[in-house]
This record gives C-alpha cells, structure tokens and sequence, in this order.
C-alpha cells in the first residue's frame, strides 16, 4: 500500500507540472495572439468587409433662422447627404479569394487575395436632370487597393477621387436615364471576407454575387445569407446569391478555414497528459505484479519526467518545426528514455513489449487524437475501454495475494536482485537448509 500511495505522490506532482507547463503555453500563444494578429494585418490587411456603392445629393436648403445663425447651421451641416430613394437599381459582383496560410510564432492565420469586379447599375428617380455623386465607401485601416478602375459601360475610364476613406465620383442624368458602372480591384486580408449587400441602401433590387475561391471547405459565419445555389469540393467553392428584390439587415459573409494552431493545442495535449500517465501508470503496475517483477517508486518518478520531457520538447519544438514532425520527434525521443531506462531493471523484453506499447498508447496515440477535430473525446474513450478489455483478460488469472506479496516482505532477509521477484527455494534447497540449521543446534 506504501508502494501505492508513493506513486500516486509522483503522478500528482507530474499533474502540477504539466498544469504549470499548459498554463505557460497558454500564456504565451495569448500573448503571441494580439501582438501577431496586428502585425498580420499590417501586412495582408483586416477582415475585409466591401460596402455597396450609394448615391449621394446636397441636403435641403435650410429655412433662414431669424436670430442670425445661418452661417454656423451651414457649417455643421455635410456637404452631401445619402439620397433618399434607392438610386441603385442593379448589381452583379464577382468575386475570387485565394488562400494562404501564414505561421507567426505559436499560430497559424489564413490570409486571403481577392479579386473584385462588380457592375452597378444607377437610375435618377427625380424628375429633373441631375448631378449625382456616386461614393463607394473602402476598407478603413491597413488596406491596399491595386488596379482600383472605375469604367463606363462602354470600357470609357472614369475620374476617381478618394476622400474621408471612399471613392467618389460624378455622374450626369436625366430624369429616369439609367447608367451601368464598372468597378474592379485586388486586395488582400485575413480571417473574414464580407459584402454588406443592404448597407446604405435598405433595399437590394436585380442582385447577383457570385464566389469562386480555391478552397471547399467553407464557414458562413452565424447571421449571413446562405447562397442560392453552390457546388464544392476539396479544394475548390462556387457560390451565388441572387435576388430580384430583398429586404434584410443580414449581409454576406465567410470565415476562411483555419489551420490547426501550434500553440493551443499544445496547451490541449499538455493538460490532457495526467489521464494518459495514470493509465500507463495503472497497466505498468498491474503487469509488473502480474510478472512478479519489482518496479520502486523511484523508477515511476523517471517514467513521469520522461512523460514530461515529450510535452515540454513538443511545446518548443513546434515554433519552429510542423506539428506533425515535432509530435514525431518528441515521441521518439521520450519512448527512448523510458525503454533505454526500463531495460536496466527489468530486461528489454518487458521494457519494449510492455512498457513501449503502453506508452505509445497513451502518449503518442493519445496525443494524436487531439489532431481529429470532433472525435478526441471518442478515440480516448474507446482506447480506454479497449485497454480495460485487454488488461482483465490478461490478468483474469493472475493470484494478486502472491503478486502484491514483495510489499509484504520482512525487512530482514536479503533482498532479490533488482528488478525481479524473489526466486522459489528448489526441494533440494530446503533440505539443505533444514539439515545445516540441524547441526547448528
């Protein structure tokens, strides 16, 4: 029972360990977090999120105040104001995003290029010719717009002006003429790409927006339009939204498919680590008893820092190194301390058969399965029983009164050879004994 209580003290003080080691990894990758999302975004740009255009007029000219506060109204009124009713009529958006995944520190962000192009279609409702200012708001922050063009229908370029974060320019109509505008870019950004279809408008009419990107495995984020129709694949996605008429505060919107990152599951696999030494502990202990073979609670301690040092090597290792490698590496590298050091005291062949599977059981394996998404608490679950299964069948027979009999051993007799159980005297052996304990009388 000693023996017993002994190990449990060494599984506990590795459980502190590992939750210290978890909680630095944890520390770290929050850390890491923020200071590396900006410097991403300074470089590929913010979640982008495209505004429709909308047309804009002068305000109302104001009644004259009779106390002399003409002047300070016009100033603090703007100098245009949204239109009033819908001067878009049309729109039809294509769209391309490619993906590109990029590894800062403990984590990974998935950076996207897109390809814009759009036709809008305007109309002046008023009934007398008019001037009208078209604005297509931009993506405020660290944005780069490369071949930003602004064409007629007929391919004829337009005169762009950017100002207080848009793209402004003018149009000439008379009542009730209808003009198609061209719009094109390509920018990059991070995470989330949306198209807020109803924004400044209210009322969407003859809407299409079609998506095409290099990748098949699509989230639409909580609150979005679905598409009207789609195809996907492995590695490809084609969307279409249309409408001939909506109403809706909803808007269109994507979330990029995120790589697994370094850094928290490292804090998974680290926190998890305690179940998967208790396990082994359990199955080395019972089958050392079963084989009448002495492990010290000394040799635990060994085999729970060799558990440690794989999580502590995997949580460094994986800055620089892919996970799939560095899982490899730190496996290698601690089922070799655990079996080089077992075969001293309990030959290689206990040491390799099973103390190496148990171990790469519920550590190598178990680790793994924090890799499928969904199935983790599964997998361990029925590695779990699977490992009761075999561990009652191999040792349905076993005499445990004999087995557990070196905790019960008197202090003073010479002790077996390390690592084995106290050989059984031969007949000839305790006739021997008895005829020299004779003459000694």
């Amino acid at each position: 029972m000693k023996r017993l209580i002994a190990i449990g003290f060494i599984w506990l003080g590795c459980a502190v360990a590992w939750v210290v080691l978890g909680s630095a990894v944890v520390v770290r990758s929050g850390e890491a977090s923020s200071e590396m999302t900006q410097e991403v975004q300074k470089l590929w740009g913010p979640p982008m999120q495209q505004m429709p255009p909308r047309v804009l007029v002068p305000p109302p000219a104001a009644a004259e105040p009779s106390d002399g506060t003409q002047a300070a109204a016009q100033a603090a009124q703007p100098a245009l104001v949204a239109a009033q009713k819908a001067a878009l009529d049309a729109s039809d958006i294509a769209v391309r995003l490619a993906l590109t995944h990029r590894q800062k520190g403990l984590l990974w962000f998935p950076t996207y290029e897109v390809d814009f192009a759009a036709r809008y279609t305007f109309v002046n409702d008023s009934p007398n010719d008019a001037t009208l200012t078209i604005e297509l708001p931009l993506v405020p922050g660290e944005v780069v717009y490369d071949g930003f063009a602004v064409s007629t229908e007929g391919g004829r370029p337009v005169d762009v002006a950017i100002r207080e974060g848009s793209a402004r320019w003018e149009a000439e109509m008379a009542p009730g003429e209808r003009r198609e505008y061209a719009v094109k870019y390509r920018s990059r950004g991070t995470s989330q790409w949306h198209y807020a279809l109803t924004a400044g408008t209210g009322k969407v009419k003859g809407f299409r927006l079609t998506l095409d990107t290099d990748f098949g495995n699509i989230d639409f984020l909580p609150g979005t339009l679905s598409p009207s129709s789609k195809r996907a694949d492995e590695s490809a996605f084609h969307g279409e939204w249309v409408w001939g008429s909506l109403i809706a505060s909803s808007s269109i919107g994507i979330e990029l498919p995120q790589k697994t990152n370094p850094g928290p599951l490292a804090s998974r696999i680290t926190f998890f680590a305690p179940v998967g030494l208790l396990f082994f502990f359990f199955v080395v202990a019972i089958f050392a008893a079963a084989q009448k073979r002495e492990i010290h609670p000394l040799n635990y301690l060994f085999f729970g820092c060799a558990f440690f040092a794989y999580h502590l090597l995997f949580s460094y290792l994986v800055d620089h190194v892919a996970i799939v490698p560095s899982l490899a590496i730190a496996s290698v590298v601690s089922v070799a301390l655990i079996v080089s050091y077992a075969r001293l005291f309990v030959g290689w062949k206990f040491a390799l058969r099973e103390m190496g599977i148990a171990q790469a059981l519920y550590l190598v394996l178990f680790s793994v399965t924090f890799l499928w998404k969904g199935f983790t608490g599964l997998s361990i679950t029925v590695g779990a029983i699977l490992s009761l299964f075999v561990m009652m069948q191999v040792t349905g027979r076993a005499r445990w009164n004999e087995a557990f009999s070196l905790d019960n051993r008197k202090g003073d007799g010479p002790r077996p050879p390390y690592g084995r159980a106290p050989a059984q005297p031969t007949p000839d052996q305790v006739v021997n004994e008895a005829a020299g304990a004779n003459r000694e009388r």
